[in-house]
């Protein structure tokens, strides 16, 4: 007696995974530390590795990234927040592949976004899900409004500081608002322009303790660079000092900082690009 075999069941269908975009604030309590050719240098470096990186240049009214890349952008963010050109159309072509979206320069009314342009920011950021892996966003130095906007909406802030007291007590004041208005609890922190290895750790040990003891809060040690001649002379030659000088201590000490990124697990965020700046917003409420 022949049986009809039983109908065979289809395999289910396996839905990849949406693709989450790695959003890093890259945030220091005072300027002068070095953040920006941290955040420029970075992203390059990333970018040579095969990742898709856009930076933000959200020091928004003082913007120096373009000049750092060496690049000219016909337009800036200032254009996006008047209503008079989309962020796809600002976007300048950096060095290996970069994407930047240029700050405004010396346009003091933008230094304190008010909450619509913010909210126009979140829209036009959206629309670039899909178009990006990592997404850098060089903040301002300092406290301000729009520091906190940008380094609390992203899903990671990465402190840049130097040995300097002055500069440690101005990171520990960012940390200490970020944890105490948007609940941050994990901060990696980088030391810049130390002596040597022994002085960076002793920084980052003094600013851990402080933050564990009074903030309970977990920095984590992200390395340290060298004060290096070799970062002058790449700024003032508008090239990135990772192309500029590949073999100089501050470009392997760049190289270091994105091993160490790449190897931390980053939050597993759903909702895109929008949900990073969607929560801030909604925060406020």
């Amino acid at each position: 007696m022949q049986t009809t075999p039983p109908e065979a069941v289809p395999p289910a269908l396996t839905v990849p995974p949406t693709p989450t975009v790695r959003v890093i604030a890259v945030a220091s309590g005072k300027g002068g530390v070095g953040k920006t050719n941290v955040t420029a240098n970075l992203a390059v470096t990333l970018a040579r590795r095969g990742m898709r990186v856009w930076v933000l240049d959200a020091d928004v009214g003082l913007g120096n990234l373009d000049l750092v890349y060496g690049v000219r952008p016909q337009h800036t963010i200032e254009a996006v927040l008047r209503g008079e050109r989309r962020l796809a159309e600002v976007v300048a072509d950096g060095p290996a592949g970069v994407r930047l979206v240029p700050a405004a320069s010396g346009a003091t009314e933008l230094t304190a976004l008010t909450p619509a342009q913010q909210l126009h920011i979140l829209d036009e950021v959206d629309a670039l899900e899909g178009e990006l892996d990592v997404l850098l966003i060089d903040v301002a130095a300092g406290i301000s409004s729009n520091v906190l906007y940008f380094a609390a909406a992203a899903t990671e802030t990465l402190i840049v500081t130097t040995p300097d007291p002055t500069a440690v007590a101005d990171a520990y004041a960012l940390v200490k608002v970020l944890a105490t208005r948007w609940e941050r609890r994990t901060f990696p922190v980088l030391v810049n322009m130390a002596a040597g290895a022994a002085d960076a750790e002793a920084t980052f040990a003094r600013l851990a303790a402080v933050a564990r003891r009074f903030l309970s809060v977990r920095l984590e040690y992200a390395g340290w660079m060298p004060y290096d001649d070799a970062v002058p002379r790449a700024v003032r030659a508008q090239t990135p000092l990772v192309l500029a000088a590949p073999g100089s201590p501050a470009a392997h000490a760049i190289a270091a900082l994105a091993d160490r990124l790449s190897q931390v697990s980053h939050p597993e965020v759903t909702g895109g690009l929008q949900f990073f700046f969607r929560r801030l917003v909604e925060g406020r409420a």
